[in-house]
């Protein structure tokens, strides 16, 4: 049985029109990512479900009551639907354990003592129990959107809505973060997720909602959504987000920011393990002990390499390109390149990659 219905959604701004015509269902029980291109309204529809933002017309049927109904009793409805943000928004005046005691305190009548065992309660179920004496301010970023997923299950709502709830994180407190979140799914609850996560989104949904443009283009089963898209646009969004580009301009490049880059795109992706590994060690390798020390020896400030890193569908093979097409401007091409390889460097690069190919100062190559 449904526990949302929306039929033709829209809602207009004075400049921009974030959502023109959309229909969907969500049935009791299930986990919905919604995905899609930047600024295609998945925000504005996850805001309009809770009526954060009122809808210029349509309906949205929450459990058997219409949002949209002038009489409808807001508070009463949000109190059945938790909402995470991607900036945490917690209170950093108060403890951890009081900001998750805020909502059953103030809207429920609960007693002090209960909220505060139902706070250790949830703070132990994301593995944060240690931390409910602390402030906000002592937390990791992950350790804050872990609290406020424990904050919006503290109303013990029907629906748990996140907008997209890694996208203020660093690449390393994203894993901790999609780990509750999966708990959560495995548990039953009714979810809607505004996510960039591909994996989370093929692992834990239940459905996946394709938006752009503003209407709902595409909504099935992650297998059919990712290896099978129904549209073509669907189809180049899936691609494009499997697809990691970066650029270097200067031989004192900021190294760890490339790193980071490429391993949120790795976890990101259906990955399999032993080949993100090898992408990140590949990148790593070809990059600090062949093409930097390269254009250093032939004085190329900027060497202008691009890398475009793909990877398959099912996660079991990558594939990388990188222009080095730069370095012909100073007479170096990609055998002067190869001639920086030491030993051990080279048999690790061979063991990882297969399929290499040079042509015209571009290197391709697979792993996996």
């Amino acid at each position: 049985m449904s526990i949302i219905e929306v039929r033709h959604l829209r809602k207009e701004f004075p400049n921009v029109t974030p959502l023109k015509d959309v229909n969907a269902y969500v049935d009791a029980g299930e986990v919905i990512s919604i995905i899609g291109p930047s600024g295609t309204g998945k925000s504005t529809f996850l805001r309009c479900l809770n009526r954060l933002e009122t809808p210029t017309s349509g309906e949205i049927i929450v459990d058997g009551q219409d949002m949209c109904d002038p009489n409808v009793d807001l508070d009463a409805m949000r109190r059945k639907m938790g909402m995470v943000f991607q900036n945490f928004n917690l209170f950093d005046h108060l403890l951890v354990a009081e900001n998750i005691m805020l909502g059953p305190t103030r809207l429920l009548g609960m007693g002090t003592q209960e909220a505060y065992d139902l706070s250790l309660k949830l703070l132990a179920q994301v593995g944060l129990k240690d931390k409910a004496l602390n402030y906000p301010r002592e937390l990791s970023g992950g350790q804050k959107q872990r609290v406020a997923i424990a904050r919006g299950l503290a109303m013990s709502p029907k629906i748990l809505l996140f907008d997209e709830p890694t996208s203020a994180l660093d690449p390393q407190m994203v894993s901790e973060v999609l780990s509750v979140m999966k708990d959560l799914a495995a548990r039953g609850l009714t979810m809607l997720v505004v996510t960039h996560e591909m994996r989370f989104a093929r692992e834990a949904s239940s459905r996946v909602f394709y938006m752009d443009r503003g209407e709902l283009w595409e909504a099935g089963p992650p297998a059919q959504i990712f290896e099978h898209p129904q549209r073509q646009e669907t189809y180049d969004f899936i691609f494009r987000v499997r697809t990691w580009n970066w650029s270097i301009g200067d031989v004192d490049y900021d190294f760890p920011a490339m790193m980071a880059s490429l391993e949120a795109f790795c976890n990101r992706q259906l990955l399999e393990r032993r080949i993100a590994n090898g992408c990140q060690m590949l990148i790593e390798e070809v990059t600090e002990n062949y093409l930097i020390p390269t254009a250093r020896t032939h004085g190329l400030a900027d060497p202008g390499i691009e890398y475009a890193l793909s990877v398959s569908e099912g996660g079991a093979r990558a594939n990388l390109e990188i222009d080095c097409r730069r370095f012909a401007q100073v007479g170096a091409g990609l055998q002067d390149v190869v001639a920086q390889e030491d030993e051990i460097s080279g048999m690790l690069v061979r063991g990882i990659t297969s399929d290499v190919s040079i042509e015209d100062g571009i290197l391709r190559c697979t792993i996996g």
